[in-house]
């Protein structure tokens, strides 16, 4: 049987997963908030991890535990709470840290490029959403007569992971790119700051109030 996916699987599967991770959502906004508001290096730093907080969703789905977590209703609802609660903490880190324009490259660099990314890292493999889409966005591009149904699902989790590295990627640096322009602009700063607090809080919140799907 063959160990590699196939052309048409290829050919199936990335524009697809292109499209999805172009698509608003969570993670998107979260790159393009603070993007906009620390800068470029802050928005790809934080995209990055982001993005290879796929791979955990992937490993564990290859390994099958994903459908586990996804089939019990406390583990579920732990990581809901957990994924929640972070997303509410980075909300009201953001906000605090609400600045002048006078300060905002003292403020984006003190914090590490590497303490940006564990943040997207953790943040993505907390959230049991993504658990969900993993397990239902990845199956249907596994051919079963083929084999090895586990490596498959590896390979296209890391071909995910791969493409959404180079969206993010772009997102934080055009996000940058656009908050330096409006970081010209008189009082924008702190309000940049204050956006990217709101869609924290409102992200987390969204994850708290949600129910495990049916």
């Amino acid at each position: 049987m063959d160990a590699l996916l196939s052309p048409s699987q290829l050919a199936a599967f990335l524009p697809v997963a292109v499209l999805i991770t172009l698509a608003p959502g969570p993670d998107n906004l979260m790159v393009l908030a603070l993007g906009m508001a620390r800068g470029r290096r802050a928005g790809v730093a934080f995209g990055l991890g982001c993005a290879l907080g796929c791979l955990s969703h992937t490993t564990l789905a290859a390994l099958g535990v994903s459908a586990l977590i996804a089939a019990s209703v406390p583990a579920f609802t732990a990581l809901r709470i957990a994924g929640g609660l972070y997303l509410l903490w980075l909300g009201i880190q953001a906000l605090r840290s609400a600045r002048p324009l006078a300060s905002m490259t003292a403020t984006s660099t003190a914090e590490s490029a590497g303490r940006l990314f564990a943040k997207g890292l953790f943040a993505n493999a907390i959230n049991p959403k993504v658990i969900l889409f993993v397990l239902a966005f990845l199956p249907p591009f596994v051919a079963a007569g083929r084999g090895q149904v586990g490596w498959q699902m590896a390979q296209l989790g890391l071909l995910f992971t791969l493409e959404t590295i180079v969206i993010f990627g772009a997102i934080g640096w055009s996000a940058g790119g656009l908050g330096q322009w409006l970081a010209r602009r008189p009082a924008v700063g702190a309000w940049l700051d204050r956006i990217a607090g709101g869609i924290f809080l409102a992200l987390g919140a969204r994850l708290l109030g949600s129910t495990m799907p049916a």
